[in-house]
């Protein structure tokens, strides 16, 4: 168990570039002014993500999760 304590702060380090990996390809569906409440005609239209995108909106959750949970591990030591 100590050596976990030792390699927490690595596996946070790593999940952390591997979430912003992620985020950043994910393909952004509104304009900057649609995410500031401003109308977006483009940005409206609500479409399915199928494929990569899928996988890729999978993939990002489960690291997430697995961050948050390492976080609150860490919190909790």
């Amino acid at each position: 168990m100590e050596t976990f304590h030792t390699y927490l702060p690595i596996i946070q380090i790593v999940l952390s570039i591997i979430l912003i990996i992620a985020v950043l390809l994910q393909q952004s569906g509104s304009s900057l002014g649609a995410g500031f409440g401003g109308d977006d005609s483009d940005s409206s239209t609500n479409t399915t993500r199928r494929g990569f995108e899928k996988t890729l909106l999978k993939f990002t959750l489960i690291v997430a999760f697995l961050f948050v949970a390492s976080s609150f591990y860490a919190f909790l030591i």
